[in-house]
Order: C-alpha cells, then structure tokens, then sequence
C-alpha cells in the first residue's frame, strides 16, 4: 500500500530543512570564504647548517617551538630562548592584530613543518604566513637591521587618472599614527577607497613602530610607484595597501573621506548578522508552516 497524503507530508519536512540548508551555505555574500591566513608568503633561510652529531640543536630547537606554540593560543606575540651559552636559540612568532587567539594558534602551529620542510637544518630561518610569521636564529647568528626590507610584492595594474597618490599617502599617514596610539602595534583601515594594514613586532615601542612603518611606508612607495596595491615586509614590521576604485569592500561612510579605522569592519560583521538572521527567520516561519500543514492533513482539516 502506498504512502498516506500525511506521510507524505512528514516525509518533505527533512527534505525542506535540507535545501534550507543547502540555500544558507551556497548564499555567496553571507558565507565566510576559506581563510588564507596560514598562506606561505614568504621564507628566509640561513645559508649555514647545523653541525648536529649530538643531536643537541635539533633538540632546543623542539624546544623552543614547545615554548612557543602553546602561548599562540593565549596572546598574538611571544618568545623564547632553549639551550644556553653557543647552543642557544631564540625565536618569537606574531600573529596578525585581527586574528582570534584560536586562528593565531593554527596559524603557527602550521609553521614548523613548514620550516623544516623549506629550510631544513638552517641556523636560523623565518617563515611567513598571511596571518602570522615564526623566525628563530642559533645564538651569535647576526642580525639584520629592524627596517632592513625582506620581501616586497607589488600589483602589476596600476592606477588610472589623478588623485591616487594623495589618497594613498594619507591613508599611510593614518597607519604611521595609528600602529602607535593603538596598544597591539596594529592598525587597519581606509581613506578614501585605500584600504591600508600595518604592524610591528611585538618588543617595539609605539614610537619605535612609528619609525618603522614609515620607513615601511617609503620602501613600498619605491618599490611599487602608482600599482594599486603592494605589500612590504621588514624585519621588524611590515605594510599593505590596496586600491578599490569601486570602494573598499564591506566598509561604507557617509562622509566623503570614507575613513574608517580598525572598528570599520563591524558594520559589515553587522550587515551580514541582520541577513542571516533574516534569513533564519524565514527559513524558521516555512518549517513551521509545512508542520502545520502536515498536521492539518493529519486531522483531516480540523483540529
């Protein structure tokens, strides 16, 4: 015997949750895309190599990265030192200011595979990552000067008609203040369709990282002239912009600077909370709708 009209009715209200679903997670502007913030941006290895027969560098440098992972899942920036005297490393990591302390903990935990994987038995090495960055070095190994510039990238369109560099260069000017009124070393914002990021490492002072983001700031003007974006990465600090002639996505202003700090951000967290809890509402009222039908028919259309 086949099924009843109210079987038939129960039967569609899982398969009416289902496209509800599958409606919420393929709705393009209300899901998160995959994160790129344990993306390889760039690595740097020492030419030199642990002379290892004890074993003894391989083990404190196990160490340190036993140090440093666990205190990823509490603050964004640490270090450390394993071993003593000739046999000492030191290492620190940074996470990116806008990271959740759980991103920044997958965010490094990534990083030692990598390292060994890209540098091998190197004396000293930094990996980053476009959330995060680990770098340690043996004791004695020299080092580089805080502004000395690792790695640049520069987009290869470049900006159309009059009035670019302005916005930029105030947008940089906003960054240089911000990195040093903030209590993080980070910054984040806009002007004017110029989306701008910067920070430094966590031991810097607010002037020193001041100092550093605007040499920063004069290193990707050099190297990158009008392109509509670049990002630069020094030693102890690091620059990106970007250019939407459209507007930068997810932030909007009703003043004609469009200027928006760190906190721009929430009104696109905002907008896109308002929809999906429309959108939860409505999906809520038609299960609710199809259960009342379903018991309609049950009943015989009474209740």
């Amino acid at each position: 015997m086949g099924p009843s009209p109210t079987d038939h009715s129960l039967s569609f209200l899982p398969l009416s949750l289902y496209l509800f679903f599958i409606i919420i997670t393929s709705f393009p502007s209300l899901t998160t895309p995959a994160a790129d913030y344990t993306k390889l941006v760039y690595k740097g290895c020492a030419d030199q190599k642990f002379q290892d027969p004890s074993g003894i560098y391989s083990q404190n440098l196990k160490s340190l990265y036993d140090s440093l992972l666990p205190q990823s899942s509490k603050k964004p920036f640490s270090s450390a030192t394993a071993g003593d005297g000739p046999n000492a490393i030191t290492g620190l990591y940074q996470c990116r200011g806008d990271l959740s302390t759980a991103q920044c903990s997958g965010c490094i935990a990534k990083i030692p595979d990598i390292a060994a994987k890209l540098c091998g038995r190197a004396v000293a090495a930094r990996v980053q990552l476009h959330g995060c960055y680990l770098r340690y070095e043996v004791a004695g190994f020299k080092q580089v000067s805080g502004t000395q510039l690792l790695y640049k990238t520069c987009g290869s369109i470049r900006a159309q008609g009059t009035g670019f560099e302005e916005r930029r260069n105030t947008a940089f000017e906003m960054v240089e203040e911000g990195v040093k009124s903030g209590s993080s070393l980070f910054y984040t914002g806009s002007y004017q369709s110029v989306y701008v990021l910067g920070q430094c490492e966590g031991d810097l002072s607010p002037d020193d990282c001041g100092d550093c983001v605007k040499n920063a700031v004069e290193k990707v003007g050099d190297e990158c002239g009008d392109g509509i974006s670049g990002q630069v990465y020094l030693q102890k600090c690091y620059l990106s912009y970007s250019y939407y002639p459209n507007g930068v996505p997810g932030i909007s202003s009703s003043s004609s600077d469009d200027k928006e700090g760190t906190g721009g951000k929430n009104h696109t967290q905002r907008t896109v909370a308002i929809a999906v809890g429309g959108i939860a509402a409505l999906g809520f009222l038609i299960v609710c709708l199809l259960f009342v039908r379903s018991a309609v028919k049950k009943h015989g259309g009474k209740y």
